[in-house]
């Protein structure tokens, strides 16, 4: 291996954060990382500490969480597991203090140009407006033109991302009749809540039950309604709690200007991600589902198709951890530092 990455990666104790950590302590390019805890984890010295199951491949060290320790670690790439508000505050502080410090941030804080729309939406104070006007959102399936050059990179979300790659082919080819709306049937397991404790993902709350939420308030629509252009009137966005582990099936219900046949659908959406490899497009009639997709980078879309030829349904599966957040995080890496895509992901 030669000229292998630095990385360092901020924050490990949630779910993301220890997905991301498992794919990079198996990058083929990466050196051993290094993890920077804070709170009641600042004292653990060692991964393993954390997460006994990673014990004889997962010795990687972990420090004590402050700007100048991780800008003056020698990575070349950080990645931030952080909340909101924190990623908000260090990303502009870590490149003060090294400029030459790429970032790859899981938070939403870097995914809008616009500072009033994180503001709006996260009811959060914006980072700085040039740190956001530079981001690149790091969908690679669309802006991977973008990703060598990024300093700071805003991992989508989990919901936008299934809904976004399953609607863009269609969007982009102006197949969709939009005076007649777009339904987007979003469904996610309990780990897309995150680890923080809380009453609504309380085993007893979640087990055998089955609940939506954020009706039009979810912070993951201007995401959706930037990258695929539409308008919020354009069409509903509605999210679920699913009662599994991981994992997103997201149904999207369109209408098309004109008669199509299924093949036809399929042929758009073969083309649209021709290259891609972590797509894959369900022969015409088939359709993904979540266990095809747990513990993987893969993003699945299949398509059924009414008699009429003009009524659409898509779905589009995801694994939330995976693809969904630090899957994707390392295939930005892949894309920022000129690696093969699918590198440590396969």
């Amino acid at each position: 291996m030669t000229n292998p990455t630095r990385v360092a990666v901020v924050g490990v104790t949630g779910y993301a954060g220890y997905e991301l950590a498992r794919l990079l302590l198996r990058h083929p390019h990466i050196e051993k990382p290094t993890f920077f805890l804070r709170g009641s984890h600042a004292d653990v010295r060692c991964l393993t500490d954390l997460f006994p199951q990673l014990r004889g491949w997962g010795d990687a060290p972990c420090r004590q969480l402050s700007a100048e320790a991780v800008a003056n670690s020698g990575a070349d790439v950080a990645f931030l597991s952080t909340p909101h508000e924190a990623s908000a505050e260090l990303v502009p502080e870590l490149l003060r203090l090294n400029p030459k410090l790429r970032i790859v941030d899981l938070s939403g804080a870097f995914r809008f140009h616009k500072p009033e729309t994180f503001t709006d939406w996260y009811k959060l104070p914006a980072p700085e407006a040039n740190l956001l006007e530079e981001a690149v959102y790091g969908l690679p399936e669309l802006y991977a033109d973008k990703l060598p050059g990024a300093r700071v990179v805003g991992n989508p979300g989990c919901y936008p991302t299934s809904v976004i790659l399953g609607l863009k082919p269609l969007i982009d080819a102006d197949w969709v009749d939009r005076t007649r709306g777009i339904v987007c049937d979003c469904k996610s397991g309990v780990t897309g809540a995150g680890k923080e404790p809380k009453r609504d993902t309380h085993f007893v709350e979640v087990n055998e039950n089955f609940r939506a939420y954020g009706l039009f308030s979810h912070r993951h629509t201007p995401e959706v309604s930037e990258h695929l252009g539409l308008a919020p009137r354009d069409f509903v966005f509605t999210t679920h709690l699913l009662p599994v582990d991981r994992g997103i099936l997201s149904t999207l219900y369109v209408w098309l200007r004109s008669a199509r046949k299924l093949d036809e659908v399929e042929a758009l959406y073969r083309k649209f991600y021709a290259g891609r490899p972590m797509m894959r497009i369900y022969p015409a009639g088939t359709l993904p589902e979540l266990q095809h997709v747990a513990h993987t980078n893969f993003s699945d879309i299949g398509s059924a198709l009414d008699s009429s030829g003009e009524r659409l349904v898509i779905v589009s599966c995801l694994d939330n951890l995976g693809k969904g957040a630090a899957g994707q995080a390392v295939q930005n890496l892949n894309g920022m530092r000129g690696y093969p895509e699918t590198a440590g992901l396969l």
